[in-house]
């Protein structure tokens, strides 16, 4: 059975070194291309902070870096960040009193859906989706 594949009009992408700079310019370049797509970047621009910065902290592999992919139709916002650590996949942690690893909390709260896949070799890509509401729609498609 064929799994259909959405087709995204809107489509950022940019790869990066896997730093602390990296993960900060990634969250800079996209609410930038999310405000000139006139699509609400709140939110979003939390979920890709959280997870460049995952992808430069736990997904580094020295000398690779990680890709951000930003992607829209008129219904869904879609971030995708891939890094070279394909071997371990994110895991959702309660948060307690630590003061790391609630990030992917953060992201299970702000966006509609996320999670992961391995590939392609050697990486994994982390993913989430933000459902655009009427009021943050484009009617570019």
């Amino acid at each position: 059975m064929n799994q259909e594949i959405p087709e995204y009009k809107l489509q950022f992408k940019v790869q990066l070194s896997a730093t602390r700079r990296g993960a900060r310019l990634a969250r800079l370049l996209a609410t930038e291309q999310l405000r000139d797509w006139g699509v609400s970047f709140e939110s979003p621009a939390h979920v890709i902070a959280e997870l460049a910065a995952n992808a430069a902290t736990h997904g580094r592999v020295p000398g690779r870096d990680f890709r951000l992919a930003v992607l829209s139709d008129a219904d869904t916002l879609r971030i995708e960040v891939t890094d070279a650590r394909g071997d371990r996949l994110p895991v959702l942690q309660a948060s307690g009193l630590r003061e790391s690893g609630r990030g992917l909390v953060l992201v299970e709260a702000l966006a509609d859906r996320w999670g992961a896949c391995r590939g392609p070799f050697p990486c994994k890509t982390v993913w989430a989706e933000f459902d655009l509401p009427m009021w943050g729609r484009w009617d570019r498609v």
